[in-house]
């Protein structure tokens, strides 16, 4: 009987330490899977996955679909930030804080950040008011400082006397409340450094925004470190404060807020993993100066124990075929002569066309070229043929495309020059300059005309 009472508390005990994140997604969406992950410094760690099942409520008296999904987290789970996943495709996410406790949610999957209500979860609920209170009186005294910058005659300091004040008030009340909570020091670093005088110029308020901007961050705190916290913040000071329309002096802002950002960051590991972010970040810009600086300046500069080899290898790879890179260099055989890319010297442009002879589209378009570019006596093209053997490519190139540097690149897919080039299609086009600098990479035969007719 004993036995059995102990085996009783003991699996409650174990029930009673787990917790479950249960969400509501109203409208339904399309999708059958939630993915959780816990977030840790610019990391998601995967956590688990659920399906999303259909369900229904009644809204104006109409029954509306929604999708419902559960997860169980064992009683070793982390407290941290967490985010579910619902989309393979574009936005789709939800962020939210873990503290040994049940959650339970409702969002529109549309507008996640936005729509968000908390039914279980005091951590989740306060940070929910908190931001809605703060940001309400931050909006509020941001507009009245904005109204002081477009007319400095106006007399708007007691407005913006009472409006801090407000700011303040919230912030030291929200500290206050959320002493022994997991959200505490997120609470504590949210709020901005506002100006305690009203200023009255463009000037003033955005020195003032730049260089107060991480005064309230802890790049120490795990709390910040394993949230998307700081990421946020380092994207919003990179990318929005410092900001310029004119591309030489954005270029110098990007590499100043770059400077200003790493160095408030002490560890190591961090340090690295937010260089690796930015690299990425500026990789959806194409913006190959800033990442060649990154990897130059900083990443390369890190504890060689620290550097990912793997990701600067794959990295480099990526970016070596960008518009504005030197092209990579391959030889070949051509009437008895070794020609390297690099040093042809016999036209001002070239266009370089990665095609085969089992390409229904090459076949089409390689006539083409060849017949477009006949009487274009400073454009020369190299033809590197990816070919699993030489007979069908050598008694065509001969025959069809004479004129040109015909280039036999053997294994297909699994050539060297090939993989260098990241082709996985063919035709593929590349325009180079007389040295060879990559200046524009056209889809489709009619886009490399259309370069050519507008130069």
């Amino acid at each position: 009987m004993k036995n059995i009472l102990y085996f009783i508390l003991f699996i409650s005990s174990i029930t009673n330490a787990q917790h479950f994140i249960k969400g509501a997604m109203n409208p339904k969406i399309d999708s059958d899977w939630v993915i959780l992950y816990r977030i840790e410094g610019t990391k998601q760690v995967f956590v688990g996955n659920t399906t999303i099942k259909t369900d229904s409520i009644a809204v104006n008296g109409k029954k509306q679909a929604v999708g419902r999904f559960e997860f169980t987290l064992k009683p070793q789970a982390k407290a941290g930030a967490y985010r579910i996943n619902y989309r393979t495709e574009g936005e789709g996410f939800l962020d939210f804080f873990y503290n040994k406790e049940n959650i339970s949610f409702t969002f529109n999957p549309d507008s996640p950040e936005q729509s968000v209500t908390f039914s279980k979860s005091s951590e989740n609920k306060l940070y929910r008011e908190y931001i809605t209170a703060i940001s309400t009186a931050q909006g509020k005294l941001d507009s009245i400082q904005i109204a002081a910058v477009q007319n400095p005659k106006s007399n708007l300091k007691t407005a913006y006397k009472n409006a801090y004040k407000k700011v303040n008030t919230i912030q030291n009340k929200f500290i206050e409340t959320s002493k022994e909570k997991y959200i505490a020091p997120i609470i504590k670093a949210s709020v901005q450094n506002n100006s305690a005088e009203i200023l009255t110029s463009v000037d003033a308020y955005l020195f003032n925004i730049k260089n107060t901007f991480f005064d309230k961050l802890d790049f120490s705190n795990k709390t910040l470190l394993n949230s998307s916290f700081l990421t946020d913040r380092i994207v919003s000071y990179v990318f929005y404060i410092n900001y310029s329309d004119d591309n030489r002096t954005q270029q110098k802002l990007y590499k100043e807020s770059i400077e200003t950002v790493l160095s408030k960051i002490k560890n190591q590991a961090y340090k690295r993993d937010i260089i690796e972010f930015l690299i990425v970040q500026f990789e959806g810009y194409k913006n190959l100066e800033i990442i060649d600086y990154l990897f130059e300046n900083k990443y390369n500069k890190l504890p060689e124990i620290l550097q990912n080899q793997k990701f600067k290898v794959e990295k480099i790879a990526l970016f070596a075929t960008e518009i504005g890179r030197i092209s990579p260099d391959f030889s070949w055989k051509e009437n008895g002569k070794t020609l390297k890319l690099s040093t042809l010297n016999d036209a001002e442009k070239y266009v370089l066309a990665f095609w085969s002879t089992s390409c229904s589209h090459c076949m089409r378009e390689m006539p083409q070229l060849h017949t477009y570019l006949k009487n274009k006596k400073s454009i020369k093209v190299i033809a590197f043929a990816l070919e699993d053997d030489a007979f069908v490519w050598e008694n065509y190139s001969k025959t069809n495309l004479f004129g040109w540097h015909n280039v036999l690149g053997l294994n297909k897919w699994q050539n060297e020059t090939a993989k260098t080039y990241q082709i996985f299609s063919t035709p593929t086009y590349f325009v180079l300059d007389k040295n060879k600098k990559i200046i524009a990479k056209p889809d489709e035969i009619e886009d490399v005309k259309e370069y050519f007719d507008t130069k």
